[in-house]
């Protein structure tokens, strides 16, 4: 796994609108080096950018979160925390396998840590998306399950296909299958959310387990 340094050069906006503006980057890796080295949101970043995604051309599990915590921001780990601790066990599967870049690929919504906000970390930054997503998801051809954590996700890939809220998409997640399934953020913070809907742990995350185990066993 490759992580980002928080050495890298400086890149301004304009440069990285005008990179991802086209198709410019001859391969994967090269494009990721562009992403690990974005410095679009620099300003607004208290710790600074340092851009936390892996992916590899085999993967056929996408894992779209909100954007890295405190600890992922100093580790450069994705999911390097409690939550990625539980959403392992909601998938059933080990730390190799979830890091195993050449099956499962995780790009959040927003790469670098956006500071806290009232109650939380602040929303991940738009700039993101605009710029890179659309460019990192066409590198990935074999994607087959993407992972929906958390409203953000969700808005972005769901669109007007959302439920009024997130529990109500989570349990529609029959009508975005085979290509999409929303699940709550696996935070600690989320615990009342667990204990108000049981449903999602006793019926949508054996669903989930079997197809991640049979993607990955692929």
């Amino acid at each position: 796994m490759i992580v980002s340094s928080p050495t890298a050069p400086s890149r301004g906006h304009a440069s990285a609108a005008r990179h991802a503006g086209g198709n410019v980057y001859p391969s994967l890796d090269a494009l990721l080096a562009a992403v690990r080295n974005c410095r679009a949101c620099e300003a607004h970043l208290p710790l600074g950018p340092r851009p936390v995604l892996h992916a590899g051309e085999t993967a056929r599990i996408l894992v779209v979160g909100q954007a890295p915590g405190v600890r992922v921001h100093r580790t450069g780990v994705p999911w390097d925390d409690p939550s990625g601790e539980r959403l392992r066990v909601w998938m059933g599967v080990d730390r190799d396998v979830f890091y195993d870049e050449s099956r499962i690929a995780i790009i959040p919504m927003g790469y670098c840590y956006p500071g806290r906000g009232h109650g939380g970390d602040m929303p991940p930054r738009r700039e993101c998306a605009s710029l890179w997503l659309d460019q990192l998801l066409a590198r990935l051809p074999r994607i087959e399950l993407t992972l929906l954590i958390g409203q953000y996700a969700q808005r972005h890939f769901l669109g007007s296909r959302r439920k009024p809220s997130l529990a109500a998409t989570v349990r529609a997640w029959q009508a975005y299958a085979p290509l999409y399934m929303p699940l709550p953020h696996p935070s600690p913070r989320n615990q009342p959310w667990f204990k108000h809907h049981p449903w999602f742990e006793r019926q949508l995350v054996p669903v989930l387990r079997t197809r991640i185990h049979a993607l990955v066993e692929r």
